[in-house]
């Protein structure tokens, strides 16, 4: 089994050295500045990395003897030179896929590189070299992992939670500053793990504690509308699920993901497969993408002996050759904080004034975008409400239209002491996400009444939340 070794007193000291140089430095910088400094970075490598590497399988078998990850000729610097010949000013790495395998140093558990026959640290080798390069590192880590069984259907106890911050802290404090902490199988369809289940809250302010300038992305595209930040600093897009950015209408920082070979993992066909057109990815992809506050990520995976395949490394190559990365394109437009907190209003009891047929009141607290409640067109001032647990504390409302934003005025009230009272107001309809944040109040119910809006009103979802910590009680 292989131990962890000691440290120089010189190599100590820098690391130190280096943390508080950081930590002054993010004290200084807003959100907004960290978003436009990561779409400037405009394109980056992807690597996918560990068990799934040697098997046919991206999802491997949880309990899979780890003795079967043997890179014999790994070089992480190969790695990065591969990827600053396609002009990557960042690699991100996944540190820890679905089944749970961990590339670093962890003392969380048995199951990682330190316990197979290469025995070294992966992680700590490809962040050193990125640093020798000049290059920046972002970590994609899944939330679901069952081979520890965290997953869907089993108990979500504090004692998973605590040791997915146990493996967090290792990974923001070993390894110098971190751009971007990438989440996977959260709060989506392929994980069914819930921002309940484990605390999206939570656990975004203990990376904020750690490392105040590490962005938090959560790959979860697939269900939340693209006209807002729902659970992530930076909107994401999985192009290989299926999810893909509009270059005309973003206005959101964003990051588009795609594997270069045809699945994440390298298999055993790689070295002789086609790869994607390189051309058109720079033409249809990196160009308009970065036009769009978008930075690129393809991944291109190491093979079973710890090395890019020469067809990538060539494809890579070429990629420098069409295209040059010129650092800043494009300024990022302000966009609203991210909703972090949990939604209060999901499944609870709710009521509205008439419905158009059986698109009732219901479907605008199911936490499904792709269901609405829908007004009768007879009904000239609509409303829908949901009902709190008494004295629920609350600082925002979101309300999301269905297709193209139609209201132009809507109210937001809240029952205290048997009485509704105005809260906020919203008339703009430059999004179909209204997003109303207003002074921490309490409430036994939230209700939202429709002043003016054209043609048919279609709610997706009504959101109820509480991002602050503290608020003042009612008399």
């Amino acid at each position: 089994m292989a131990t962890r070794k000691p440290l120089s007193c010189a190599l100590l000291l820098s690391f130190l050295l280096i943390g508080f140089c950081y930590k002054a430095s993010a004290q200084d910088k807003s959100l907004h500045q960290l978003q436009q400094e990561f779409v400037d970075l405009r394109f980056g490598m992807f690597v996918h990395f560990g068990l799934p590497t040697f098997q046919e399988a991206d999802w491997t078998d949880p309990d899979l003897d780890a003795a079967v990850f043997n890179p014999t000729k790994l070089d992480t610097r190969q790695w990065v030179a591969t990827a600053k010949s396609a002009g990557a000013t960042f690699i991100c790495i996944s540190v820890k896929h679905h089944a749970g395998f961990c590339m670093w140093d962890t003392a969380t558990t048995d199951y990682s590189v330190m316990h197979t026959p290469l025995g070294r640290d992966v992680l700590k080798e490809l962040t050193d070299a990125l640093a020798e390069a000049g290059m920046q590192v972002m970590f994609h880590f899944s939330i679901l992992d069952t081979h520890h069984r965290i997953r869907h259907t089993l108990p979500f106890t504090p004692e998973k939670t605590a040791f997915i911050k146990a493996q967090i802290k290792e990974l923001l404090t070993g390894y110098g500053p971190v751009n971007t902490i990438m989440f996977d199988g959260w709060d989506a369809p392929w994980g069914r793990i819930s921002y309940t289940d484990v605390s999206f809250p939570e656990l975004y302010s203990y990376i904020k504690s750690l490392q105040p300038d590490c962005l938090v992305m959560d790959l979860n595209g697939a269900k939340y509308p693209q006209e807002a930040l729902f659970y992530s600093d930076i909107r994401c897009y999985e192009q290989g699920a299926g999810q893909k950015i509009s270059a005309q209408v973003n206005r959101l920082p964003a990051m588009a993901c795609y594997p270069l070979q045809r699945t994440w993992f390298w298999k055993e066909s790689f070295p002789t497969d086609e790869l994607k057109d390189v051309e058109k990815i720079v033409a249809d992809n990196i160009i308009p993408y970065n036009q769009a506050y978008c930075t690129y990520i393809l991944n291109a995976a190491p093979n079973r002996e710890g090395l890019i395949d020469p067809n990538a490394q060539e494809a890579m190559r070429r990629i420098g050759r069409l295209w040059k990365n010129t650092g800043h394109l494009v300024d990022v437009p302000e966009a609203p904080a991210p909703i972090t907190a949990i939604n209060l209003a999901v499944d609870r009891t709710c009521d509205s004034s008439w419905s158009e047929d059986c698109d009732l009141m219901d479907l605008a607290n199911d936490d499904n975008f792709a269901t609405a409640w829908v007004s009768s067109p007879s009904v000239k001032e609509p409303w829908w409400k949901v009902k709190l647990d008494k004295n629920t504390p609350v600082s925002m409302v979101v309300i999301t239209e269905r297709g193209e934003p139609r209201i132009s005025k809507l109210v937001v009230e809240a029952l205290q002491n048997g009485e509704w009272k105005s809260i906020a107001t919203d008339a703009s309809r430059e999004s179909r996400v209204h997003i109303c944040r207003f002074s921490p109040t309490r409430a036994n119910a939230i209700r939202v009444r429709f002043i003016s809006y054209e043609g048919l009103l279609s709610i997706s979802e009504v959101g109820v939340y509480n991002e602050l910590p503290k608020i003042p009680k009612n008399n």
